[in-house]
């Protein structure tokens, strides 16, 4: 009797201490220990905001919503091309192509999840664990099916304009949610394969991922830090949502519950069991976190932005915060980047300046491709499927920029995805391991 005794007293002990530690785990301690960001490299995220809001707009002219600055800082008559639900017949969210001559950018913006229409819930369902590999990596099946789509559409719309505007301008990728999962995936071929835009190079490549969801195996999330920047809002649940992620189909009309079992589950799984899972997708890229509450304190703070790479700890556990999906609106990522690039100009006007802005300019440059390097061999460490160090990713760079000549026969991206892997006897994608720089 005792020893029942004494393990139900160690039971309820341990079970209250794994209580606290979920209750009181705040979206501000997955970054806790992370830098905090320049306003210079933090600039772009707003504005990107903004243009991704402009997808939801009818009529720019006169639109419905008023973003933080009072209005929108886009000109109409340079969006180029405007693409609705009728149009995309259910392939992909809505999207519009915009060049901004002020910030000398071609920006391809893609909406977020409609819950209205069923056509987003079957590109996000349309995933099976490990059934898709990509540029040594597994990615969501449905995401890359629609990233494909939008990329046969308008590769020759972006090469032409990109071609138009002395081959100087970047090449963006911009999309909130569901269009974020769509966007860095279009990012991810186009550095593969730069000959289908026209050879542009993978430094004018860049994509924003706003509450981005999972779509990418950890090896890729890395891997293209460098080119594609995710921003999460506090304690939003999308990019820390478990895989499979038929999970977020779920969360979306049964989240209380849902959230409760997931911490559950995801709580008694190993670290390292979830690292060596080369089929668990994470959000991707190089992480931007918007922190703006914390623990037993009412209210909102002024946001600050914490910034890195991480592989280990990379947004695993579900935050249990009565703010976990107003945190996913794009208003509200609009509204508090907007604020938080206010407070880091001020601070940084505040500073005093004892080296040129340049030189300071190049100084950070030269962190952040440290960071990038250093990431890469954390994952080697670490033992990451088919994670790549620093070496074999500069030698893969260079293999894709002696591809990036155009060639004479035309292809669509639905081939350039084939030759990235094949099906073995049993029917698995596998990696292909022999292909070259030419063959992309």
């Amino acid at each position: 009797m005792s020893v029942a005794c004494g393990l139900e007293c160690v039971f309820c002990v341990g079970f209250s201490r794994w209580a606290w530690k979920r209750c009181t785990h705040v979206g501000s301690d997955d970054s806790a220990t992370w830098a905090a960001a320049t306003p210079e490299e933090f600039e772009p995220i707003p504005r990107i905001c903004r243009v991704i809001l402009a997808v939801y707009e009818p009529d720019l002219r006169n639109p419905k919503v008023s973003p933080s600055i009072g209005k929108f800082d886009l000109n109409p008559d340079w969006v180029i091309k405007r693409v609705t639900y009728e149009k995309t017949q259910g392939r992909s969210p809505p999207y519009i192509v915009y060049v901004d001559h002020d910030h000398r950018e071609i920006v391809l913006a893609i909406r977020g999840l409609n819950l209205a229409k069923e056509s987003d819930y079957k590109i996000l369902l349309n995933n099976k664990l490990g059934q898709k590999m990509l540029g040594g990596g597994y990615v969501h099946h449905g995401l890359l099916e629609s990233a494909v789509w939008v990329l046969n559409q308008e590769s020759e719309t972006l090469r032409g304009l990109w071609e138009e505007n002395g081959r100087e301008y970047d090449l963006v990728f911009a999309g909130h949610s569901l269009g974020s999962g769509v966007a860095a995936l279009m990012a991810v071929l186009v550095v593969n394969t730069p000959a289908m835009i026209g050879g542009v190079p993978r430094s004018k490549i860049r994509c924003f991922a706003l509450a981005p969801a999972r779509c990418m195996s950890l090896n890729l999330a890395v891997k293209y830090a460098d080119v594609i920047f995710s921003v999460i809002l506090q304690d939003d649940f999308l990019p820390r949502t478990a895989t499979p992620l038929e999970d977020i189909f779920k969360s979306i009309f049964c989240l209380p519950c849902l959230l409760f079992l997931v911490c559950l589950r995801d709580t008694f799984i190993p670290e390292g069991r979830k690292l060596r899972d080369p089929r668990r997708l994470y959000a991707p890229g190089r992480i931007y976190h918007i922190v703006e509450r914390k623990f037993c304190r009412c209210g909102r703070f002024p946001p600050e932005v914490r910034t890195a790479i991480p592989v280990d700890g990379r947004f695993e556990h579900i935050v249990l915060s009565s703010n976990a999906t107003s945190d996913h609106a794009i208003l509200w990522i609009e509204r508090e980047s907007e604020k938080a690039l206010q407070e880091m100009r001020e601070k940084s006007a505040e500073t005093v300046v004892t080296k040129a802005p340049q030189e300071k300019r190049m100084e950070r440059l030269n962190t952040l491709e440290k960071e990038h390097k250093d990431a890469l061999e954390r994952a080697v460490s670490l033992n990451i499927p088919h994670a790549v160090s620093a070496a074999e990713e500069e030698e893969e760079e260079c293999n894709n920029a002696e591809a990036s000549e155009p060639k004479s026969k035309k292809k669509n991206w639905d081939e350039v995805v084939e030759k990235l892997f094949h099906r073995s006897n049993s029917g698995e994608l596998v990696l292909n391991e022999n292909v070259d720089g030419t063959d992309r």
